[in-house]
């Protein structure tokens, strides 16, 4: 005989809520985030001197077969990222979200610093590009725990009717990071000659992410962790049961993140290597139009947040996938000129799409799964689209710019994935302000 509604409420695991708890106050949204912030510091670096890692580790005649080598590593390492949300969503869903972060967190940190102290190709040879291989599977394997547990955590200690705004601090962080990695580009190409960024000075960034790293460490070591998984009893692998039960929430969650994931990492990942081939744009000038699309993001993504706990997901969410799909192609001719007032002006418009995607995102899907799964479930669909399409869109925008000789392909690209995108958002439902299952 199946179980009752009581007895099901009873077996749910219980949600620590901010206003009992007080665990949504500034601090814990800061141990929450903070880890996102060196996440995508350490991959925006990554990305943004991919021309440097390609010269320095996959030295060839042929200079877009280096630079395709450059961000094939940057895709590798978000294939890890399915794996890492894996493992973390079962440490997250059994020992609870705070076990996750630490780890997650801590992991990062050892493999950013040691980035910044690699020997490159003309000192060991071929051992420099497999050193770096895996550091970066490392640090793709942390990423895969850590953006599904800090969301989760933000949005399940949140009031129901700001979990959008709160949630979007995930996101709020991850931008960060990615805003900090880019201003320390443009301030380390402004300082340093060309010459000096290639031997020496593209290793800043990576030391550097030791500050973050040790500041995540000791917030998140002291933060409070009483929501799902803390001292939950063992039962079914949290991963067998997510695919159990979960498997077509997951297909929906991951269908719906494809367009963010490759808008996000073409717009301002690929974007800066595009500016300065493509364009002609200096490599300072092209680091410094993305900083201020970016510093645009950080200030747009808790807005739309906000604004989805006022009119719902789904409004926020369908304006920016259709914006995607309709304005690719003239944004991508913005994009394309060589004037840099005008690709700023593409760069900003695409920025504040993916804010009105990014804000509510982390709201929706912690609604749409169970709370005894709801972190390996989350880090499936998330980190499994991120990988598929997040990583490999440089690579692919690449190809399709350099070899092909498709100026707007990287923009029918988005156009096909904003189509997948939409059709998955239709059938999620909008369970703003609603209990959490």
């Amino acid at each position: 005989m199946p179980p009752d509604a009581a007895t099901l409420a009873a077996q749910r695991p219980p949600i620590a809520r901010s206003h009992d708890t007080g665990i949504a106050s500034a601090r814990q949204i800061v141990a929450g985030a903070i880890g996102n912030v060196l996440e995508w510091y350490d991959f925006a670096a990554y990305g943004y001197f991919a021309s440097i890692f390609a010269k320095n580790f996959f030295p060839s005649t042929n200079g877009v077969v280096s630079l395709a080598s450059a961000f094939g590593v940057f895709a590798a390492a978000f294939l890890m990222r399915p794996i890492g949300g894996a493992l973390f969503g079962h440490v997250g869903d059994r020992f609870g979200r705070k076990q996750a972060l630490v780890t997650s967190a801590g992991l990062m940190t050892l493999s950013t610093t040691a980035i910044g102290l690699l020997p490159t190709y003309a000192t060991v040879g071929a051992l420099a590009p497999l050193l770096l291989i895996l550091l970066r599977l490392l640090q793709g394997l942390s990423v895969g725990g850590e953006f599904s547990a800090s969301i989760i955590f933000l949005v399940e200690r949140a009031p129901p009717r700001r979990r959008g705004f709160l949630g979007s601090f995930a996101s709020f962080g991850a931008t960060t990071g990615i805003l900090v990695g880019s201003g320390v580009g443009a301030i380390a190409s402004w300082l340093l000659s060309p010459a000096e960024l290639q031997d020496w000075g593209w290793r800043i960034p990576f030391l550097l992410g030791i500050l973050l790293g040790g500041a995540a460490f000791v917030l998140r070591a002291v933060m409070q962790d009483e929501g799902p998984g803390a001292g939950q009893p063992s039962g079914r692998l949290p991963l067998i049961e997510a695919l159990e039960v979960d498997w077509r929430d997951i297909l929906r969650g991951m269908a719906a993140c494809a367009s963010f994931a490759a808008t996000f990492y073409l717009v301002f990942i690929y974007l800066v290597t595009m500016m300065h081939q493509v364009d002609g744009i200096p490599v300072e000038r092209a680091l410094q139009v993305n900083t201020i699309c970016m510093i645009l993001l950080v200030a747009l993504t808790p807005l739309a947040g906000w604004l989805s706990d006022r009119i719902g997901r789904k409004p926020v969410m369908l304006a920016s996938v259709l914006g995607t799909i309709g304005l690719a192609i003239p944004l991508f001719w913005l994009l394309t000129h060589h004037d840099p007032l005008v690709v700023l002006a593409g760069q900003a418009l695409f920025a504040v799409l993916i804010a009105a995607w990014g804000g509510p995102m982390e709201a929706m899907l912690v609604e749409l799964y169970r709370g005894r799964t709801r972190c390996t479930a989350l880090s499936l669909s998330y980190n499994t689209a991120f990988a598929l399409l997040g990583g490999t869109s440089p690579m692919i925008a690449v190809y399709l710019v350099s070899e092909s000789h498709l100026t707007y392909g990287p923009a029918y690209y988005l156009m096909a994935l904003g189509a997948v995108s939409l059709v998955a958002l239709l059938t999620i439902p909008d369970r703003s302000g609603q209990p959490l299952r």
